[in-house]
């Protein structure tokens, strides 16, 4: 018998998890569909961790930490490559083995990861550690996000951007109703799929817009809780048991309550409640104890300033106009089921149409997921809004899918309005109006000259075909800043290439941002003086290369860049609330108090097939509406308990219960 030793890695590692969370396995009627397989895309784990002095559940993407602080145990980790955990598709689901408990976290994000990847086109990234070093500040690269199952004995969970952590906390159950949930049995967040993926989340969010957890307007810290919360809904029609379940118990009907759109069932019962914690389509009516379908209120949005409650709104939308295309695409099905009526018979419905109901479901809300992830490179870089977008996923649907014959982007228009989500600017909520414009011709030839023509061009040749994600990032890193291999860098192309062809009112213009060229203008105009660069300082803050598939199968090629920059002034509200600027000043780090600093920046969107800049979305630096509005949010917020759960209080425990995914 000949011994082959090149055998072929798998694609997949499948690993048994909970679709939700224990408690489902806890009812007869869902206990067969909540546990399920997870394909996670195959890697090497297990690598030593100078923290633990031992080997841990560690890819490329994360590391598993599994020590309790308050009892100071180390959990003994799990060999995910165990050749018996292999054979039986890794651990069976049980509560009370830490080494389950870490298996799950680790399917679930890597699962979330996949699903951003497919949808942007690119590897992720994390957002930098930012560390002192000879009196500046220096970003360091991040490799591995660190997952820490047992971190908290509190009802929490939350992503440390300082850490760059996840930690999920565990807390005896004081359930309103024994029926419900026995009171004081132990409830551990790292359970739960919807926890899970919504934590994961902001951290990819972190990792693309570092400044979105800046409380600048009522949506920003809302749209970090909302996206969150609509990537943890979305994955729950991966799981086709689950979904194939709920469309047979509510035949096919997924407006009504079911649990595709209920996020943490076990935490929402555990902190007291009687259902989930969050639910997009209804809710528990507290006078009758019923389940209500939710009724859009055009007068929310501009009264709900509460973010965790603010980001349900976005969230609604988002689901209804899931549930509005799943609706049009089934009543072909219906009628052909029903001889033409379209009402389906009362009992039981046929397991084909089940199953056909359950395929449509699924390819609609993958679309949808899809479309949400990849709108957010057509977002600013910072001072997001709901109205944002909405003008995003217009747009980065419509550079995908020119023919939308489902009218998915009518059905995110017609959700939004009837919220009352106008974006600002816009005088007809139409498809047409809402896309960002494309930049005219004119100043096409003048831009390829500078930034476009052979560097962009080489960057796709030297990034396109990496898969190792340090290299991406090191190689990216020189195209910003130059090197040998690449000359001169973007941040010097903007600043001397793109300032030779355009006057500096002209790119002020274009990007929204101030690109002055002396000390005394710098300083006259707020901003510091960059002597590398001679002229305001600004960042380049990102540039993506992504690679995207249409469904026509062309590849749709795209650099997406973003700028930012910050400018200090002496801002004040007088007794009649008048709002005034009293003058400017760089915002050095030893700057005045009294100094506010305000912050511009765009995203460029170029078209790599078609050779030019498409789209500059921006948030000018010279908006003086905008500085106002954001002042007035800001300085009226002030005297507010400071939740962002991006700060060291949540480690005091200040924080309310899931930190940045929940409060109550």
């Amino acid at each position: 018998m000949s011994i082959n030793s090149s055998y072929v890695r798998p694609p997949f590692r499948k690993l048994r998890a909970y679709a939700f969370d224990p408690s489902l396995s806890l009812a007869v009627d869902t206990v067969t569909v909540n546990t399920i397989t997870y394909r996670v895309e195959w890697e090497n784990l297990d690598v030593y961790s100078t923290e633990t002095n031992r080997t841990v559940p560690s890819g490329d993407y994360i590391e598993i930490i599994d020590i309790d602080p308050a009892s100071g145990v180390l959990y003994d980790p799990v060999d995910l490559d165990h050749p018996h955990l292999l054979a039986q598709d890794g651990l069976q689901p049980d509560v009370g083995d830490p080494r389950f408990h870490q298996q799950m976290v680790y399917a679930v994000i890597m699962v979330t990861i996949k699903n951003f990847e497919q949808a942007l086109g690119r590897k992720i990234q994390w957002s930098d550690r930012r560390l002192p070093a000879d009196a500046r500040i220096r970003n360091h690269y991040v490799q591995k996000l660190r997952v820490y199952p047992h971190a908290l004995r509190r009802a929490n969970a939350y992503y440390h951007p300082g850490k760059k952590a996840l930690l999920f906390g565990y807390f005896p159950s004081r359930s309103g109703d024994a029926r419900l949930q026995v009171p004081g049995s132990t409830v551990f967040t790292c359970l739960s799929h919807d926890i899970i993926a919504h934590e994961t989340t902001h951290a990819l969010l972190d990792g693309m817009y570092s400044q979105y957890i800046q409380p600048t307007h009522p949506d920003t810290r809302a749209f970090h809780e909302a996206f969150a919360d609509i990537v943890a809904l979305f994955q729950h029609f991966s799981f086709p048991e689950v979904l194939k379940h709920q469309i047979a118990r509510t035949k096919g009907e997924l407006a009504s309550q079911n649990l595709l759109g209920q996020l943490a069932q076990e935490f929402g019962k555990a902190i007291g409640g009687y259902g989930s914690l969050r639910d997009a389509i209804g809710g528990i009516d507290p006078a009758t104890g019923q389940w209500q379908p939710h009724q859009p209120d055009p007068n929310e949005y501009d009264t709900i300033l509460e973010f965790h409650a603010r980001g349900s709104i976005l969230v609604a939308a988002v689901f209804e106009a899931f549930l509005t295309i799943y609706k049009s695409r089934i009543r072909k099905l219906l009628r052909v089921a029903t001889g033409g009526t379209g009402k389906l018979a009362d009992g039981d419905i046929h397991p084909d149409l089940v199953d056909l109901l359950a395929e449509t479901a699924a390819s609609t809300a993958q679309r949808i997921l899809k479309i949400c992830v990849r709108a957010l490179d057509y977002c600013p870089p910072l001072d997001i809004n709901f109205g944002d977008y909405l003008r995003a996923l217009i747009t980065a649907d419509f550079d995908l899918v020119k023919d939308d014959v489902h009218n998915y982007r009518i059905a995110f228009v017609e959700a939004f309005q009837r919220r009352g989500i106008f974006p600002e600017g816009i005088k007809t909520m139409s498809v047409e109006a809402l896309r960002y414009t494309e930049l005219p011709a004119m100043n096409q030839l003048k831009i390829n000259e500078a930034l476009f023509g052979e560097f962009l061009k080489s960057f796709k040749d030297d990034v396109g075909y990496l898969t190792d994600r340090r290299e991406i990032y090191e190689k990216t890193k020189k195209y910003i800043a130059g090197s040998e291999d690449t000359k001169a860098g973007l941040h010097y192309r903007i600043i001397s290439k793109l300032l030779e062809k355009i006057s500096v009112e002209e790119l002020l213009q274009l990007t929204g941002l101030y690109f002055g060229g002396t000390p005394a203008d710098c300083r006259k105009n707020g901003f510091n003086y960059s002597s590398r660069s001679k002229s305001a300082a600004y960042w380049v803050d990102h540039m993506w290369l992504a690679s995207r598939i249409s469904p026509d199968d062309k590849i749709v090629n795209n650099v997406v860049i973003t700028l930012t920059q910050q400018r200090g002034l002496k801002c004040q509200l007088d007794e009649n609330d008048h709002f005034s600027i009293k003058g400017y000043a760089p915002p050095v780090a030893e700057a005045k108090e009294d100094l506010y600093r305000f912050n511009g920046g765009c995203t460029l969107i170029f078209d790599l097939d078609n050779m030019r800049l498409k789209y500059v979305i921006k948030k000018g630096i010279d908006d003086k509406a905008r500085l106002e509005n954001q002042f007035r949010y800001c300085y009226g917020n002030s005297m507010q308990d400071d939740h962002t759960y991006f700060s060291e209080n949540i480690l005091a425990g200040l924080a309310g219960p899931f930190a940045f995914m929940h409060s109550h």
